[in-house]
């Protein structure tokens, strides 16, 4: 069976850091990604990486703060969230698509952990 899950979560104060980890298994996929999802709020797109080329998109709200990374041996991806505010207060998801172009929308993903909380206090 397909598996992605997901750890590292936690509590963090504003301006701290947190590195979340989503370990796959069952199968290979083109594309891995981190969504995430704040109460009332639809899931949103926060990061994304091919798996193999290293092509990489962020969201707009972390370019400049997180980092997507892999561990190939590991079948791991990361999530590097430094400068952490309030507002990155969410369930974080792994997410992975069978497709090469990393996508930027939930309905991109077909696959997905379980999720991990991060809250960021002021």
């Amino acid at each position: 069976q397909v598996q992605l899950v997901e750890s590292g979560g936690g509590l963090v104060q504003a301006g701290g850091s947190l590195r979340l980890s989503c370990v796959a298994s069952g199968r290979t996929f083109g594309s891995m990604g981190w969504f995430r999802q704040a109460p009332g709020k639809e899931r949103e797109f926060v990061a994304a990486r091919h798996w193999s080329s290293g092509i990489t998109r962020y969201a707009d709200s972390v370019k400049g703060r997180f980092t997507i990374s892999r561990d190939n041996a590991q079948n791991t991806v990361y999530l590097q969230m430094n400068s952490l505010k309030p507002e990155d207060t969410a369930v974080y998801y792994c997410a992975a698509t069978t497709t090469l172009d990393p996508g930027t929308h939930y309905s991109d993903y077909g696959y997905w952990g379980q999720g991990t909380q991060v809250t960021v206090s002021s």
